[in-house]
């Protein structure tokens, strides 16, 4: 069985192409600028790189060439179209309606077109590669795999705001929560590396990356993460400013006769590790930074670390205790020094890592970083959403 995961942004299109017998990925690649130009990289296992610059002015085109690399002589993986099973979507929201994963149809993408308002950055350019895929592939089934839906069974006391609740009944203002499926990748994995049903483990799983989040997970159901109505709550981010105190934004409108519009742009595109140390959003040079002893640059990741242990810990008190913690995503898995300093003064919940292990975690691994008498197990694992989708997607085969 061959599974193509799709996740379309507003002016690209990723995918993969998995052969579900093994797992294995048959190619994977990325169109950009769509709409504005195009290039796309094109990449298979043992094999040299395709790059091209090329005209791309939607998603349609972008899909058709895709497909044609995927079955061409030179760079093809497969002989036929024909050959993909089906087809598996990321889809950022599902809105309250769709809690687990579904086959799209007509009226999948109506509500999801219905709740763009609340879902205005990722909704329409997944709507855009839905319809693509069914214009161009109509006899393969879609499926569309919801990062809210890991959060559909969280509790209303968790999801409410404490604001009239007619802002929920009238506008479905709530809490939703995003990286579901990198959590429950993640979770499922750390009970797998664990050797025990994960209907028997309480775990915090921190995706950090860009885009951050932390969820507590006891057995196997999420019950609190930190995302909340859009993918600004919760810690600082690259370019997002995670929770401040809401007054905040009232106080810099006024000061700054700022619409809308700008202080939504400054909040996610100009704040978090970007806007406090000045340096970057990408939290590598800003570690730099720091080393060198660039002082807004380690401000920004005390910052971002303190946000971190202070969801940990109160995480820890939700779940009533903790058996697991694990760092995902492209800082989880690859800054050592940040795990650390998360890590460290947790002693008192049984959190504790050995430095050594920690340091020469290798790339690409489910690790163990423990403290040899630590009680809580630290774990390193790489996350793998694109596979999460096509497994999700195969159900429906």
């Amino acid at each position: 069985m061959k599974i193509l995961v799709i996740n379309a942004g507003s002016s690209s299109l990723k995918y993969q192409l998995f052969d579900m017998e093994n797992g294995d990925v048959l190619a994977k690649g990325n169109c950009e600028r769509i709409g504005s130009g195009g290039t796309i990289t094109h990449k298979r296992p043992g094999k040299e790189n395709y790059y091209a610059e090329v005209d791309l002015p939607s998603h349609d085109d972008a899909l058709v060439l895709v497909l044609d690399l995927l079955v061409s002589e030179e760079y093809g993986v497969i002989g036929s179209i024909d050959e993909i099973d089906a087809v598996g979507h990321r889809i950022a929201h599902g809105g309250e309606k769709y809690k687990q994963s579904t086959p799209i149809d007509d009226d999948v993408i109506a509500y999801l077109e219905t709740i763009v308002p609340i879902n205005p950055l990722h909704g329409p350019p997944a709507i855009k590669g839905m319809k693509a895929c069914r214009r161009l592939m109509p006899k393969t089934p879609q499926v569309g795999v919801f990062d809210t839906s890991f959060y559909s069974n969280m509790e209303d006391f968790r999801t409410i705001y404490p604001i009239p609740y007619e802002y929920y009944t009238d506008y479905k203002i709530r809490r939703y929560g995003f990286h579901g499926t990198s959590h429950r990748y993640v979770s499922a994995k750390a009970a797998e590396v664990l050797g025990k049903p994960i209907e028997e483990l309480k775990i915090i799983t921190c995706h950090l990356g860009n885009g951050s989040s932390i969820t507590a997970v006891n057995g196997g159901v999420a019950i609190d993460t930190s995302m909340g109505f859009t993918p600004q709550e919760g810690v600082p981010m690259g370019t997002r400013s995670g929770s401040i105190d809401p007054t905040v934004i009232p106080y810099i409108m006024k000061l700054k006769n700022f619409t809308p519009e700008q202080i939504e742009d400054l909040l996610n595109r100009e704040s978090g590790l970007l806007g406090v140390s000045g340096v970057s959003n990408d939290n590598r040079n800003v570690a730099k930074a720091a080393a060198e002893g660039n002082y807004r640059a380690g401000l920004a990741i005390k910052i971002l670390v303190n946000s971190i242990k202070k969801l940990i810990g109160s995480y820890v008190a939700e779940l009533n205790g903790i058996d697991a913690l694990v760092f995902t995503a492209g800082i989880g898995e690859n800054d050592s020094s940040l795990r650390s300093n998360v890590c460290a003064g947790m002693d008192f919940f049984g959190i504790k890592i050995d430095e050594d292990a920690n340091s020469n975690a290798p790339s690409g691994k489910n690790v163990n970083i423990s403290a040899k008498d630590a009680l809580v197990q630290t774990l390193v694992i790489p996350t793998d959403e694109e596979y999460m989708i096509a497994l999700d997607t195969a159900k429906f085969c």
